[in-house]
């Protein structure tokens, strides 16, 4: 049967915060825990991250002292959400453990939203990042197994393939190159909306993560890698920032922030192996709830607009529900590793001209080969083990990159053909 959130009852308001014993949850066990938990825990995170901060920005927009009361309140209990999900991770967890996370999750996260777009110019930019979320991991992964012994494709269930993608080297592109065509919301399928708010609040804590803690890391190398992968996720936030409806107001936006809040914790609800966490997803669904209410109340008495004229058909669409995706990700690997963005869209590096913006950031920003943090990993994780470490079903689809030997710093980066 179809959920719409506009037709469950709201909360009481004293049952949208928590009690400072209940907001410190017991957190999962990382050796135990299904690595999609983990990557659930990671999404609702940067979800609340998202609502939180968009909050902020509307506050400092919004003159009605009424209505910057009403996202207080509806902003302090997301913060109240963010605060429990965050301390689901353990204590024991190292910083390069959640790494690997986060990027399973860009990883599968992307392939799955990619798969049920029904708008090519946002399938192209999910399909496009996807490459460089998946060779991150295979650089993070490297990295773990060198300095820690651990292996990745433990932390990954299996789910995922770690095995190099586009390059990281040849990330860097013109900031020009990063900006794409604005969505319309109001004419858009539903689940396009969706898709794109969830992808940039995903890609936007990845970035805020890396840039946080680059700094803790404990090895030079390893505060290069994460300072050279941050900018890479600075440029897929702008992408993926760029597709959102420039058009719509504040209050607009404010509901759509609910919604999407609401669709996420139900599907998570509905997908949750862990039963103590699926009650805290279902808690924090009829809080989301609740802020919908609020929000849609806002939007009639300060907007003059009823809900439906935003959300015309409240009912959820496709849930999103996690599950493996190799087959898809090295469909995108074989069909489209050497593209790289050309502004609003994409085009294969050997079809660049000479004189093309990609190319001439990449001389200021790569001045040697060598000093690339991301394959200075590889290089030295050859010269310790004699290869690098991968964790694959079967041979990588692309033939240049299937040595374990040779990183290659040339595959989307350089003219070829």
């Amino acid at each position: 049967m179809p959920f719409n959130p506009f037709n469950e009852a709201p909360e009481r308001s004293e049952k949208l915060f928590y009690d400072f014993k209940a907001l410190y949850p017991e957190s999962y066990l990382k050796d135990c825990a299904d690595p999609f938990t983990k990557a659930r825990v990671i999404l609702m995170n940067g979800t609340e991250y998202e609502a939180v901060w968009f909050s902020h920005q509307f506050s400092r927009h919004c003159k009605n002292n009424d209505l910057r009361r009403e996202l207080e309140f509806v902003r302090r209990s997301e913060q109240h959400q963010q605060k429990k999900i965050a301390c689901l991770k353990p204590k024991d967890e190292t910083v390069l453990e959640t790494t690997i996370a986060y990027e399973q999750l860009a990883v599968e996260l992307t392939a799955i939203l990619a798969q049920r777009e029904p708008d090519k110019h946002v399938k192209a930019a999910l399909d496009f990042a996807l490459l460089e979320d998946f060779d991150h991991l295979y650089r993070y992964a490297d990295l773990l197994d060198m300095e820690h012994g651990i292996k990745a494709e433990k932390l990954v269930g299996g789910y995922t393939e770690i095995t190099p993608g586009r390059p990281t080297i040849a990330h860097p592109r013109h900031p020009y190159d990063e900006i794409r065509k604005p969505v319309n919301f109001k004419k858009c399928a539903p689940i396009t909306k969706l898709n794109v708010a969830i992808i940039t609040a995903a890609e936007q804590q990845t970035m805020n993560y890396y840039m946080n803690q680059c700094a803790f890391y404990e090895s030079d190398l390893g505060r290069r890698l994460y300072q050279e992968i941050a900018l890479v996720e600075e440029q897929h936030v702008t992408q993926y920032g760029s597709l959102m409806d420039v058009g719509e107001g504040w209050l607009e936006c404010w509901l759509n922030h609910e919604y999407t809040e609401c669709y996420l914790y139900y599907s998570c609800w509905q997908d949750e192996k862990d039963k103590r966490i699926k009650k805290m997803w279902e808690q924090c669904l009829l809080m989301e709830i609740t802020h919908l209410h609020i929000a849609a109340e806002a939007l009639k008495r300060y907007g003059k607009k009823e809900w439906q004229q935003v959300i015309p058909d409240g009912n959820f669409p496709e849930l999103l529900l996690f599950s493996p995706q190799p087959e898809y990700v090295r469909k995108v690997l074989a069909n489209t590793v050497e593209n790289t963005a050309l502004r609003e869209g994409y085009i294969d590096v050997n079809r660049l001209g000479a004189d093309a913006d990609f190319f001439a950031y990449q001389g200021v920003v790569i001045s040697n080969d060598k000093l690339v943090p991301s394959h200075q990993v590889i290089r030295a994780h050859i010269d310790r083990a004699g290869s690098d470490y991968r964790a694959e079903k079967k041979p990588n689809p692309i033939p240049s990159l299937q040595s374990r030997v040779d990183d290659n710093v040339n595959l989307g980066r350089k003219r070829s053909k």
